[in-house]
């Protein structure tokens, strides 16, 4: 099954799938019940730092991706994250949403390719 990522400010609401927020920071404006959320892991999203330093600019994607996936790497709770991915997909779609207006150069887009990899035989 497809790990997927979308906007949660994104209409029609895709609700095919385990639906997991993967900001460190509740999206602005949009309540709880209208999130209809399965899980919000918020400690698997770049630091506070990170995220200021990069400030969405995307001349520091890279640079971002970079330091995303350090911070990852180093992350007491991915393997939680990873066992709960991997256990969802069993069973059907998993959709990681995010609030960041960009939807190309963002942490979400880091976070589906590193599991991707992470999740490879």
């Amino acid at each position: 099954m497809p790990l997927k990522i979308e906007r949660i400010y994104t209409k029609p609401v895709d609700m095919n799938g385990y639906r997991i927020l993967v900001d460190r920071v509740w999206p602005r404006g949009i309540s709880k019940v209208n999130a209809a959320l399965d899980d919000w892991f918020k400690n698997i999203a770049p630091t506070k730092e990170l995220r200021q330093w990069f400030n969405h600019e995307p001349e520091k994607y890279s640079e971002f991706k970079t330091r995303y996936e350090a911070e990852l790497t180093a992350n007491p709770d991915l393997p939680e994250f990873l066992a709960l991915i991997k256990d969802k997909l069993n069973h059907g779609n998993v959709i990681m949403l995010f609030g960041a207006k960009d939807e190309t150069h963002n942490q979400a887009v880091v976070l589906q390719e590193f599991i991707e990899k992470q999740l490879q035989p």
